[in-house]
């Protein structure tokens, strides 16, 4: 499994609609066919992974740290069943900061592992398409 580096890479993988959504994460997928400046965004055939963790929805660093490692340990474990496309995990609303004071709670890992395993488990098998890799107008 590659990891997404490049704001070129992050930007052709979110420019498409989310693929599966839980109450926290969305998940954008791209095909790795895209390229930038002739040169090829994705060069290796293999799962690419991005996580993208917004300080308005984890403002504290050592949520969105706990959070980012679940997602990469989560991928890394399932990296077999994951499609040769690029992802993007995204955090799309806030884990309740009254339900889960610590950043580090088994609970909050926990809430963040089930979500994380139900998401990655949703891609469709095939490969994405052309109306998975929209391009700006």
């Amino acid at each position: 499994m590659q990891r997404l580096r490049s704001r070129q890479q992050f930007q052709a993988v979110m420019a498409g609609a989310p693929v599966a959504k839980t109450p926290h994460f969305a998940l954008h997928r791209a095909a790795l066919s895209s390229a930038h400046e002739g040169r090829a965004l994705f060069p290796v055939a293999d799962a690419w992974l991005g996580v993208l963790l917004p300080k308005r929805w984890a403002k504290r660093a050592v949520t969105r740290n706990a959070i980012r490692r679940q997602i990469y340990e989560i991928a890394r474990h399932q990296s077999a069943s994951l499609p040769q496309a690029a992802l993007v995990v995204r955090l799309r609303s806030e884990f309740s900061r009254q339900q889960f004071v610590s950043a580090t709670s088994d609970a909050l890992k926990r809430a963040v592992r089930a979500e994380l395993e139900q998401l990655l488990a949703r891609p469709a098998p095939h490969a994405a398409g052309p109306a998975e890799t929209r391009h700006a107008v």
